[in-house]
C-alpha cells in the first residue's frame, strides 16, 4: 500500500482529504481521493502497490485488455474507437508535421492505434505491461508489444511522436515516465498524453461516481492546471489541449451505472451534452484532454 504525505506532482504538503470513491469494477472496496491545494492534482490514497495492483485489473469487462464487445457500453466503446482511432492517426500527422515517421505508443492495449499508424506508414513500437493485452494485439491486429518495463531500454532521442492514451493515470512511476519520454524524443519531437479531467462538467454532476475516476486502477486524477505544473518539472510544456468529445457520454453512461446500480442513457446523455456544450467555450473543462506537449 503507497501513502503519500506529499503530492505526488509538486511535492507540497498542502494536501487534504476529499472524498473516498469505489471500485465498481473489480474490488468493490472504497478508496480515498486526496486533493493538493498547491497545484491542484487529485490523487487516489492507499493505493496497491505496482507488485499487488494486478488484480484489481483482473476483469472480463476490462475492455483495454480484453476487447470485449458484450453489452450496449461496450459495443458502444467499439464503435467510437473506430471513429477516433482515425482522428489520433491525423492528430500525429498534423502536430508533428510529418507524414510518415516513428511512433511510440505508451500502453497499447491491444494495439488497434498501432495497427492504424502502421497502415499510415508509420515505423511503430508499443508498450503494454498486461499478458493478455499484448497476446490480443498480436492475435487481432497483428501489433507485437514489449513489455511496458523496457520503455527504460528503448533508444534515445529517437522518436517523433510518443503517445498515451489514457494510460499515465494508471502509472506508478510517475515522474519517471516523463523523464524518460523527454529522453526517448527527438528534439523537435512531440508528446501526446490524453488522460480524464476531474475539472469537467460530467465530472462535476456526478462526483464520487465519476466513473472516469476508476480507482484504484486510475492513481492519478488530472486537472489542466497540474498537467502543466508536471511536464513543466521535467524541461516540456503543453503547447495545445484538444477535447475528447465522446468521453463525456461514454464516461456518463457509466457513471450512472455506478450511482444508480443501472443505465439510464436519457439521463447520461443530457449530463454529457451539457458537459460538452460548457467545453465548447473553455476547452479546459471537457471530460478528457489530450495534451500536446514540447520540450521548452
Amino acid at each position: 500500500m503507497i501513502h503519500y504525505n506529499q503530492c505526488p506532482v509538486c511535492k507540497s504538503s498542502d494536501i487534504q482529504y476529499a472524498f473516498k470513491a469505489k471500485d465498481y469494477t473489480v474490488s468493490g472496496e472504497l478508496f480515498p481521493v486526496w486533493d493538493c491545494k498547491a497545484c491542484s492534482f487529485r490523487f487516489t490514497q492507499d493505493v496497491p502497490a505496482q507488485d499487488t495492483i494486478g488484480r484489481y485489473y483482473q476483469s472480463d469487462n476490462y475492455i483495454s485488455h480484453s476487447d470485449t464487445q458484450e453489452g450496449l457500453i461496450n459495443k458502444l466503446y467499439h464503435r467510437i474507437r473506430k471513429i477516433t482511432i482515425s482522428s489520433k492517426t491525423k492528430l500525429l500527422a498534423s502536430v508533428s508535421g510529418l507524414s510518415k515517421g516513428k511512433v511510440l505508443d505508451i500502453g497499447c492495449g491491444t494495439g488497434a492505434f498501432l495497427h492504424s499508424m502502421k497502415q499510415a506508414g508509420w515505423e511503430i513500437t508499443g508498450l503494454e505491461p498486461d499478458d493478455t493485452a499484448r497476446k490480443n494485439a498480436e492475435t487481432l491486429h497483428h501489433v507485437f508489444p514489449r513489455p511496458s518495463h523496457d520503455l527504460f531500454q528503448l533508444e534515445k532521442g529517437h522518436y517523433d511522436v510518443i503517445t498515451m492514451w489514457h494510460v499515465l493515470e494508471h502509472v506508478h512511476q510517475l515522474h519517471e515516465y516523463i523523464t524518460q519520454c523527454n529522453l526517448l524524443l527527438k528534439e523537435n519531437g512531440t508528446l501526446i498524453i490524453a488522460v480524464p479531467n476531474y475539472t469537467s462538467g460530467d465530472a462535476n454532476s456526478y462526483r464520487e461516481y465519476w466513473a472516469a475516476y476508476d480507482v484504484p486502477r486510475h492513481l492519478y486524477h488530472f486537472s489542466p492546471t497540474s498537467m502543466k505544473t508536471l511536464v513543466g518539472m521535467h524541461g516540456m510544456k503543453v503547447v495545445k489541449m484538444k477535447p475528447m468529445w465522446f468521453d463525456s457520454f461514454y464516461v456518463s453512461m457509466l457513471s450512472e451505472q455506478c450511482k444508480k446500480g443501472k443505465a439510464n442513457n436519457i439521463k447520461a446523455g443530457s449530463i454529457g451534452l451539457l458537459s460538452n456544450l460548457k467545453a465548447l467555450f473553455n476547452t479546459e473543462k471537457c471530460s478528457s484532454l489530450i495534451y500536446i506537449i514540447r520540450k521548452k
